[in-house]
C-alpha cells in the first residue's frame, strides 16, 4: 500500500509540474506570436516543440498514473472518509483544468490564440 502512495504522490507532483509549465508555454508562445519576422516562426516552433513533449511525455502520462495508482488506493479503503470525497471532487476539477488545457494546446497547435497572454497568466 505504501508504494502505490509514494508512486501516486510521485505522479501527482509531476502532474502538477506539467501542467503549470504547460500554460506558461502557452504564454511564450503566445507573446512570441507578436514578435516581428523570423523571430515569430522560430519561437512559436521551438514553443510547440517543447510543448508537445512537455504535453505527451510528462502532463498526460503523469495524470493517467496518478489515476490509476489513486484507483488502486480507493480498492484497499473498506470505508471512505469524508475527505476522500472532499479529495476525489478536487481531483475531477483538476481533470476539468487538464482537458481544458489540452484544448487550448490544440488550438495553438493550429495558431489560434483565444486568450492573450495576460488572460493565460490568469489561468496560470
Amino acid at each position: 500500500m505504501l508504494y502505490l502512495k509514494a508512486l501516486h504522490i510521485i505522479f501527482v507532483v509531476t502532474w502538477f509540474a506539467g501542467l503549470f509549465y504547460m500554460v506558461r508555454l502557452f504564454i511564450y508562445q503566445t507573446e512570441a506570436n507578436e514578435k516581428e519576422e523570423p523571430a515569430r516562426t522560430i519561437l512559436v516552433m521551438e514553443y510547440r516543440r517543447i510543448s508537445r513533449l512537455l504535453w505527451y511525455i510528462i502532463a498526460w502520462p503523469s495524470a493517467i498514473l496518478t489515476l490509476v495508482f489513486g484507483l488502486s488506493m480507493l480498492l484497499n479503503y473498506p470505508e471512505w472518509p469524508v475527505w476522500l470525497f472532499v479529495k476525489l471532487c478536487l481531483a475531477v476539477l483538476l481533470y476539468i483544468y487538464h482537458f481544458l488545457c489540452h484544448r487550448l494546446y490544440l488550438q495553438l497547435r493550429k495558431s489560434e490564440y483565444p486568450m492573450t497572454s495576460f488572460q493565460l497568466r490568469i489561468w496560470n
